[in-house]
């Protein structure tokens, strides 16, 4: 097997675009007693909904903090040697 050391190479990092991949994902915990809501894909009204509902049958829980995730991908740049070999670079436009 052969090894290769890359020094310096360009990468690209941005959001995943991959089908399936939601945009985001939104929840809250209850910092009282721990509870969390769901998490949905792609809305936070859920969340913030869950969250009225907890003090609602919960009136002294109060705070809450609010989690919002993302998806990246990283990328060979032009001029990466691992370009070639990324199935996304090898359809992207030169």
């Amino acid at each position: 097997m052969t090894r290769s050391i890359i020094k310096a190479a360009d990468w690209t990092l941005a959001p995943e675009t991959a089908e399936g991949t939601p945009q985001g994902t939104y929840s809250a915990v209850c910092l009282t007693c721990g509870a969390e809501s769901p998490t949905p894909d792609s809305e936070r009204l859920p969340a913030e909904v869950w969250a009225l509902k907890h003090t609602g049958l919960h009136p002294r829980h109060r705070q809450f903090k609010a989690r919002t995730e993302t998806f990246w991908r990283v990328t060979p740049a032009e001029g990466n040697p691992h370009r070639e070999t990324d199935p996304r670079s090898a359809q992207a436009p030169a």
